[in-house]
Parts: C-alpha cells; structure tokens; sequence
C-alpha cells in the first residue's frame, strides 16, 4: 500500500514580500432557465499576491480563457435563454486589504474576517491541536461528515488551498486526513500533466484528490469527480472541478516569480 512520504518546508516570507499563487482551473457553474438546469464547465487563471501582513493590500487577477463546454443540460438552449459566462465569474484585478476583493462589489468595506478553516488566520491555525488524532477530531468538531459537500476532508482542503498553512500544521492536516477511512494514497497527474502524491478521498457525493508539491508540501491542486448519481446535473465519472496550483514568494505586489 501506498504511504504518503512528504517533507513539508516553508519559503521564508520577509516584510514587504508577497506570496504568489498561480492557478490553472476548470470550474463547474450552474445556469437556470425556468425548470431547465444547464451545468458548464470553464476554464480560469488566476494570480494572487498575499502580503506578509494580510492588513497590507492583496491583489487578485481572475481571467476567463473562453473555453468552455456543457457537462449536461442544453447548451443552445441555455444561450437562447441568455446565458453568458462572463455573468457567472468575477473577473480583471481586484485590490483590497484582508483579501477582502470583493468588498466593494457588494457595496461594503474591506475588513478583516474571522479565523476559520475557509480563512485561516495565524490565531486561529495556532490554536489547532498538534497531534493528528485530536487534530482530526477538530475537523470533525467543526465540520461533521455526512453533510453533502461539508465533512472533515472537504474543511481541511478549503485551509491548504489558501497555502497560508504553515509547514508543521500542515504535516498534521495530512496525517489527520490519513485516518479518515475513506482515504487513500495515490500518485495523480494535474491538470498540466504534472504527478504528484495526493490524498484521495473517495466518499460523499464526489471523489475528491487533494495534490500535494513532492517539493515542499504544500497545495498543489485537487479534481473532484461525481461518485454518486446526481437528480440533476452531470453523470456519475464527471470531473466537475480540476486545478494546477504553484506557489513562490515574490519581491512586490503584481511581481511575478523569477526562473
């Protein structure tokens, strides 16, 4: 059986640096035309610069690449019906302290959020236990399983996918995942062609593998697939979510890494 052998290390991030996320992802959305539900499936890239103090601004560029297709329902149809994906997706540069990019769309004031497994804040990733075991009995705490797309696994995911989680808490998320029965270990290709190790867990309404960077530990990706026959929407064996993620640190806001 496969184990998950991985090192996880950090690359120091000074006053005044950013941390530089790149993102490569196919994302599923939802368009409703009366009684008809039409789901499709787009391509994005998008750059985030996080600073080392997170009351600094952080910048956002969200792009659609205007590829696209119709994982089920009609695609003519939905168009007829005034469907335009530039409607489902934020996208251009989005500026704000906190990350908070969206502020000012909903017509309200970056601030600060709350520590939590979707925004985890250094108070809140100190405050996790240590230990994997009780570690994973937060998750569970926090997230009960058996709650559609909401459980220990799926709340663990959104805090990596952040790569805010320090090196050490992240070395336990894994082996606290590693005990959840429906995990698994498993060598997988990301969206770019590039193997990683992953932890697959294979259980609720999708499989889910969360890809891991060989080189350091951190989120690298994750592909999500229907496991379990929807009402409506794509078949059992469609990927409805796919990502390539690389993280550096870079030297200004809108700087991009060097090679």
């Amino acid at each position: 059986m496969l184990e998950l052998a991985i090192r996880t290390s950090d690359e120091p991030i000074a006053p005044g640096q950013y941390r530089h996320l790149a993102t490569h992802a196919w994302w599923m959305g939802t368009f409703f035309a009366g009684d008809d539900v039409h789901v499709h499936y787009s391509e994005h890239l998008l750059q985030q610069w996080t600073p080392a103090d997170p009351a600094e601004d952080w910048l956002l560029d969200r792009e659609l690449t205007g590829r696209m297709v119709w994982l089920s329902g009609n695609g003519p149809a939905a168009v007829d019906a005034g469907f335009d994906l530039a409607d489902h997706w934020p996208t251009g540069r989005f500026r704000a302290p906190h990350g908070d990019f969206y502020a000012e769309l909903n017509g309200n004031e970056p601030a600060a959020r709350p520590g939590s497994w979707a925004h985890p804040t250094p108070a809140f990733l100190s405050a996790l236990p240590r230990e994997p075991e009780a570690l994973l009995e937060r998750l569970i705490a926090d997230s009960p399983p058996g709650r559609g797309y909401t459980g220990p696994f799926p709340s663990a995911v959104d805090a990596l996918r952040t790569c805010r989680v320090p090196a050490g808490v992240r070395a336990t998320i894994y082996a606290a995942l590693r005990l959840l029965p429906a995990v698994s270990v498993a060598e997988v290709a990301d969206l770019d062609g590039e193997l990683h190790p992953a932890l697959v867990h294979d259980d609720g309404p999708v499989r889910s593998e969360l890809l891991i960077s060989p080189v350091d530990g951190q989120y690298a990706g994750e592909r999500d697939t229907v496991r379990r026959p929807p009402r409506v929407g794509p078949p059992v064996g469609t990927v409805i979510a796919e990502s390539a993620v690389s993280s550096s640190v870079v030297d200004g806001l809108g700087a991009l890494p060097g090679f």
